[in-house]
């Protein structure tokens, strides 16, 4: 059974992103894996097999021994119809981060893996760090939006002012409401900045504890015409 958590604007604003990344065109240099594990019961046979023979169907028996439990971690880049299965003898966050070694040790030509799985405790950057060291930046570059040395900063202050004015003022016409994606396509159509990445918008709204998604976070002025009683009440149109 599973249990879908409310559908608030913040959850639909996560989804969506996600979707997002889902629906990105196939490129070779940005590959889209999703991955995710599960536990599976080891058999062994309690008769051996008949193999199939000319006119003869193969039987198995259906009694088996029970030799424990294991893991097997699964990673599907579905644009190019490809699929890694990674048995493990455990879920831990050692085993997985040597899963996604081996994945990244795949797309070594890579330039960015866009790696989509659930909120398991173990998918998390600090199993990386805990497991490969905080010097091994190959994983790091590979799977997550990092600072290239020597590169300029992502934002400039003066960037950062504009996607934060644009934010506080109405969304486009036709959208009901601010969303990551929508921030970081509006800033670059806008000119605001020549690129920026949603994870970089996130990481600004955070940093300013903005949830533009949610009308009481973000306080927009706006002029009503009409003529004013003293009190301040609006008594008719003008």
């Amino acid at each position: 059974m599973w249990c879908v958590a409310e559908l608030n604007p913040e959850y639909i604003e996560k989804m969506e992103d996600v979707l997002a990344v889902y629906e990105k065109p196939y490129h070779a240099a940005e590959p889209v894996v999703c991955i995710d594990e599960k536990p599976v019961t080891r058999h062994a046979e309690v008769r051996p097999p008949v193999p199939m023979a000319p006119g003869k169907i193969a039987k198995r028996d259906n009694e088996y021994e029970r030799c424990g439990t294991a893991n097997v971690f699964c990673a599907v880049e579905p644009k190019a119809g490809r699929h890694f299965t990674l048995p493990t003898p455990n879920r831990s966050a050692p085993e997985f981060a040597q899963a996604l070694g081996r994945i990244v040790d795949h797309y070594r030509f890579a330039r960015t893996i866009h790696l989509v799985m659930d909120n398991l405790n173990i998918h998390c950057r600090k199993t990386l760090t805990d497991y490969f060291g905080p010097q091994e930046g190959g994983l790091e570059r590979a799977l997550y939006e990092k600072q290239r040395p020597g590169a300029a900063p992502t934002l400039e202050p003066s960037h950062r002012q504009r996607i934060i004015a644009m934010v506080c003022a109405d969304p486009p016409e036709g959208h009901a409401r601010w969303t990551v994606r929508l921030i970081a396509a509006e800033a670059v159509k806008r000119k605001l900045v020549p690129r920026v990445g949603r994870e970089t918008i996130r990481i600004l709204l955070e940093s300013h504890d903005l949830k533009p998604w949610r009308e009481k976070n973000v306080v927009r002025g706006r002029t009503q015409s009409g003529v004013h009683r003293k009190d301040g009440r609006r008594t008719g149109r003008v």
